[in-house]
């Protein structure tokens, strides 16, 4: 394995992030606070508790998924996307790395800020409200996994993309509206029927279920299918990109 190759993609693509350090910071902090005001103001005033669990320490878990799923897809879908419009994914294509630990290096790098950005929004949300974490390991494991899967995810976006439009599309007008409508902010227990059977379509719910469940030791699924749901993501992904590099789809034309 180039391990000196591996190291040189992530650090360069951290380097690219501590550019903006100030905004990366500033930006979660001050967008979790408003959430709390509007949420937990307007809403929380008129529901105390979800499923016995105060609403301003019930909506922690959705937001920290919120924000992981479009920074995940962010990062990693710009990191491989500007070699391309640069010309330069040519020297990564001709340089002494393979496939797998070129993907290492940019999927390992946008994982990383996501799961930064994770725990700096889970601060931010301890000066507002109490969080018990039930189950720390789980917690960690769905940070890890949930940042991995949609940063593979994001690199499939990456390579896909012909232009900064289509980076924005998936992220604006999918994950987004799919992680509102799976449960960031309520219980799916809340729906009426057919609403609640409709919801369980929606694959976000099972990454915010599991992720609430790892807080709250409460979830609207079972953990298991929630992490089966997240691991198969991860596994369609990583089948995706072997075919990318295999065929050499949108890279080397």
């Amino acid at each position: 394995m180039n391990v000196h190759g591996i190291l040189a993609i992530y650090k360069f693509e951290m380097a690219r992030a501590l550019r903006t350090l100030w905004q990366s910071l500033v930006t979660p902090v001050i967008t979790t606070s408003l959430y709390f005001v509007v949420f937990g103001g307007a809403i929380g005033s008129r529901i105390s508790q979800v499923g016995g669990v105060g609403y301003g320490s019930f909506i922690v878990p959705g937001l920290i998924m919120l924000s992981l799923l479009t920074q995940s897809i962010s990062n990693a879908s710009i990191g491989i996307y500007f070699p391309k419009f640069t010309g330069t994914i040519f020297e990564l294509l001709s340089a002494p790395i393979n496939s797998m630990e070129m993907v290492l290096g940019y999927v390992g790098a946008a994982a990383t800020k996501s799961v930064i950005l994770g725990l700096i929004i889970l601060a931010t949300a301890a000066f507002f409200v109490p969080i018990p974490i039930h189950h720390p390991f789980a917690m960690i494991a769905f940070l890890l996994l949930t940042s991995i899967a949609f940063s593979l995810f994001g690199f499939i976006i990456g390579v896909w993309a012909k232009g900064f439009e289509q980076l924005n599309f998936v992220p604006a007008l999918l994950i987004t509206p799919l992680t509102f409508l799976g449960g960031a902010f309520y219980s799916i227990d809340m729906l009426p029927q057919p609403w609640r059977t409709v919801s369980l379509f929606n694959p976000v719910v099972y990454l915010v279920s599991g992720f609430r469940w790892s807080f709250f030791d409460k979830g609207d699924v079972d953990i298991l299918v929630s992490l089966a749901a997240t691991g198969g993501f991860l596994i369609v992904c990583l089948g995706v990109i072997a075919w990318i590099f295999r065929t050499g789809y949108r890279l080397k034309n």
